[in-house]
């Protein structure tokens, strides 16, 4: 039952983002938590501030203001003081106003008590690395920006 709760739970999360409303998922961290997205890129990097992540989804959604989450598949292991949540989600978006963005990616969530102390995102970096590419080429310079870490939401 408790591992039904939270896959609806993830999956009402990722239903927020989607319709434009992220602050619910950084209300969900612990006061203590890492989010690391995989690779070398303006949306790669590890934050542990909410600061830092707010201006982390900031930049997600001035890239592509339009995302759209599909999770295919959630699979929740442990109690709810160490609780493990591997998911497969897809995502789609418009990049630069007008090219249709299409990828997958995977999270390894990690939980205690409720609270996200660590979530791994891995996606298919060169897919992203071109819808970055393709927008930094129609103006939007942030794309090839360094990522987002604490030290940018301290300053």
């Amino acid at each position: 039952m408790y591992h039904r709760f939270v896959a609806g739970k993830v999956r009402a999360a990722f239903a927020q983002i989607s319709a434009g409303n992220w602050q619910a998922m950084i209300d969900a961290m612990a006061p203590e938590f890492t989010y690391r997205f995989y690779g070398e890129h303006a949306l790669s990097g590890e934050r542990h501030t909410k600061a830092a992540l707010a201006l982390w989804w900031q930049r997600n959604f001035r890239l592509m203001p339009d995302p759209h989450f599909e999770v295919r598949d959630i699979v929740v292991a442990g109690p709810p003081w160490r609780t493990r949540v591997a998911t497969l989600v897809e995502v789609s978006a418009t990049v630069a106003g007008e090219i249709p963005y299409r990828d997958v990616f995977m999270q390894m969530m990690k939980m205690s008590w409720g609270r996200i102390t660590d979530i791994r995102t891995l996606e298919d970096t060169v897919v992203l690395q071109r819808a970055l590419d393709s927008s930094a080429q129609r103006g939007a310079a942030e794309a090839l920006a360094d990522p987002i870490t604490d030290e940018h939401a301290a300053t």
